[in-house]
């Protein structure tokens, strides 16, 4: 698959990302509307977004900057091939 490059697409696709989420955020909490749901929702977003972070951010600035990658799954193969080759 082509990567990405029109500008206004990649805002949409940002966009779409964001209305899923609120979406399924808002729908979560209308299944159970407790403080607690929220709590714990937030914890479980704010952890996911730092682990993207280190994915993406950490590991291509501090731990390897001569490896770069496209998506999760090419840092998946990465982790496992550094392993096998230490």
């Amino acid at each position: 698959m082509k990567d990405l490059q029109s500008p206004g697409l990649i805002y949409l696709k940002a966009f779409l990302f964001l209305a899923l989420g609120l979406a399924g955020a808002v729908l979560l909490w209308l299944e159970s509307p407790a403080l607690k749901t929220v709590l714990l929702l937030a914890l479980a977003i704010w952890s996911f977004c730092r682990a993207y972070y280190f994915a993406f951010y950490v590991v291509e600035h501090y731990l390897d900057p001569g490896f770069r990658y496209s998506g999760l799954w090419s840092f998946v193969r990465y982790l496992l091939t550094k392993k096998r080759s230490q």
